[in-house]
């Protein structure tokens, strides 16, 4: 592109085909050269140009214009002449700011606001509030608070525009409580501090708070995001669904927000019906109106439900794809998210994000159909996908989980830049695979790094050493996490030790730190000592805590049959039999378990006195052979 050229029309010295070119210019080949063309031209010294330059390419979506338009603000404009000359009008300033405070450098727009402040430049509210939102965006309160000082001195403090503007940044940064204290303070308050004010109390669970203020206004003062904000503070809460609903009836009019927030309360707390008759009474309906029925009925267990939406959906994007996907691997429907996968990318001509790989790659570990995972993963690296973030820990994930501890330690390795995340994922996967040794020297490699671990590295690195009998480290890994790390052990790393004293024989120890966990133990760990017991031989322990169990969870199979299988090892078979007709009682039946194997790309699975198989009478003809 010739960004500039001359004409019978306009002499060569006009500035007018310059100005023509710059809203046509998209690319740095462009922005180069305009500038080799003003400089040749003299035009750079224009300051009646040059400011037309920046007002244009400032606001423009193509980073390198937004770029030149800074540089040829600093170079020609924050500064001598240019800066005596508009020292009572800031607009050219703000439009600088703007482009900081919108864009991907909000802190830039502080640098700008001080800039202005050293060479006298007048700043208006416009100024104040662009930097304030920038503070709001990334979260800078000590920043903000120090512009809060600056316009307490100036006669533009009290605007509740800008009032507003903190008050806003304060919710953001948590500070509700001084949030709350400006708005007592506020001598005139808008629907917009009002609708703020009631947007904090919400997003901080303060719903009574936030029903003070709604009912202090008046009808005239509400509007709908006034009422869409108290309506999604109640469907958060746990009984708050009735209420929501009686505000939803009484609300003068309704939008899209009105009817989604309802439909999503109903379908978070289980309530599909009511949500499944909202849907069909909504006037119009979006892409969120329509997942947020797919989730829902995916969250309850229906599937088929949510499938039959999702066909009829009258377009379907990346996100219903997702939702549809994440639904069927909630619910063990793996095979079926994959094939989902395979008509998105095909049929719908869809490209996938993130949040679909990550779906793909559960989806994978859950089948252990590790072909599969090789093929995705070839895509994510044909694809240029970023390794650095949750899709890089779910293919270590992966990996580990479809038996391949080798292929996931040499993804862990190809990522540049890693987080703990990542340490945690492959630490899980050597404790998959029993590795406790060098789960060990990972924890070793993390300190030499200066990675913190956290509370998941350390569940990763017990059950590691529970797996590998290595309780002498596992201990080690228990007094670190808490008098190095300063890590509170939840239930979870108390489970692991258990498993991991149970596993050693020490039965009487195993039962003594769950006596003096300061938390209250569940029944997987009181499980896993009742199993030790079983292996261990110590009934006396054994038979109160299967009889607690019993108690605790009267409904399930699984504490009657390790007490069953107790009394059996020990010879006592008028106990098993009275456990099994109490079984009987209770209609309570043992899930049998199950084991499978790939072969060709197929999962065969097999349980006790399975003869389902196809194949079934060669398999126990081979077995009876061995």
């Amino acid at each position: 592109m010739f960004v500039c050229v001359n004409s019978s029309h306009q002499p060569w010295l006009s500035p007018i085909p310059t100005l023509i070119t710059f809203p046509k210019c998209t690319t740095a080949e462009h922005v180069n050269q305009i500038h080799a063309h003003m400089i040749t031209t003299g035009f750079i010294k224009s300051t009646a140009i040059t400011t037309k330059l920046v007002l244009t390419f400032i606001s423009s979506p193509y980073e390198p214009l937004v770029d030149f338009a800074r540089y040829v603000f600093f170079k020609h404009h924050s500064h001598g002449g240019f800066v005596r000359q508009c020292q009572g009008d800031p607009f050219l300033w703000n439009a600088v700011i703007r482009s900081y405070s919108h864009g991907s450098d909000p802190k830039g727009s502080l640098f700008i606001l001080c800039l202005m402040l050293q060479n006298g430049v007048c700043l208006d509210k416009y100024s104040f509030s662009l930097v304030l939102k920038a503070c709001s965006h990334v979260g800078l309160l000590k920043e903000g608070m120090q512009i809060h000082g600056l316009l307490c001195k100036t006669n533009i403090g009290s605007d509740v525009f800008l009032q507003n503007c903190l008050m806003v940044l304060f919710i953001r940064c948590g500070c509700i409580e001084l949030a709350q204290q400006l708005f007592e303070r506020m001598p005139d308050r808008d629907t917009v501090s009002f609708n703020s004010m009631i947007d904090g109390y919400v997003k901080y669970g303060l719903v009574d708070r936030a029903r003070e203020l709604f009912d202090a206004m008046s009808s005239e003062e509400k509007n709908l995001i006034t009422w869409n904000s108290m309506i999604r503070g109640y469907v958060r809460s746990k009984d708050g669904m009735n209420i929501a609903s009686s505000l939803f009836f009484k609300m003068p009019e309704r939008d899209l927000v009105s009817w989604n927030t309802m439909i999503d309360g109903c379908a978070k707390h289980g309530k599909m019906e009511d949500a499944q008759a909202l849907f069909d009474e909504m006037p119009e309906r979006d892409s969120v109106s329509w997942v947020a029925m797919i989730d829902g009925y995916a969250k309850s267990g229906d599937v088929v439900a949510g499938r039959s939406l999702f066909d009829e959906m009258p377009k379907r994007d990346v996100i219903s794809c997702n939702s549809m996907m994440a639904g069927y691997v909630q619910n063990c429907y793996s095979i079926e998210a994959l094939q989902l996968f395979h008509d998105m990318r095909r049929a719908m001509n869809l490209l996938p994000d993130d949040t679909t790989l990550l779906i793909v790659l559960t989806a994978i570990s859950q089948l252990g159909h590790i072909e599969v995972g090789i093929t995705i993963h070839c895509y994510i690296m044909d694809n240029g996908y970023c390794l650095s973030g949750k899709l890089g820990v779910a293919l270590i994930d992966m990996y580990s989980k479809c038996g391949s501890i080798k292929n996931a330690i040499s993804v862990f390795e190809s990522i540049e830049h890693k987080c703990v995340d990542h340490w945690n994922a492959v630490i899980g996967g050597l404790a998959i695979h029993g590795m406790g040794e060098m789960a060990f020297d990972f924890l070793m490699e993390m300190q030499r790094l200066s990675i913190v671990p956290d509370d998941i590295t350390f569940i990763g690195l017990l059950s590691a050493c529970g797996h590998a009998g290595m309780l002498k480290e596992g201990m080690i890994c228990f007094k670190l996490m808490q008098n190095v790390y300063k890590v509170e052990p939840k239930v979870q790393h108390y489970g692991c030790m258990v498993d991991m004293l149970s596993r050693a024989g020490h039965v009487e120890e195993a039962k003594k730190l769950i006596e003096e966990m300061p938390i209250e133990p569940n029944d997987v760990i009181w499980k896993t000592l009742l199993s030790a017991c079983r292996i261990h031989e110590s009934f006396s322990i054994a038979e109160p805590i299967a009889q607690q169990l019993i108690q605790l969870n009267s409904c399930s199979p699984s504490s009657y049959v390790l007490l069953s299988n107790i009394y059996a090892s020990l010879g006592m078979w008028d106990n098993v039999k009275r456990v099994r007709t109490e079984m009987k009682g209770k209609k309570l039946k043992k899930i049998p378990g199950c084991s499978w194997i790939e072969l060709g790309g197929i999962v065969h699975q097999f349980s006790v006195q399975d003869g389902t198989h196809p194949q079934v009478t060669e398999i126990y003809s081979l077995l009876s052979s061995l």
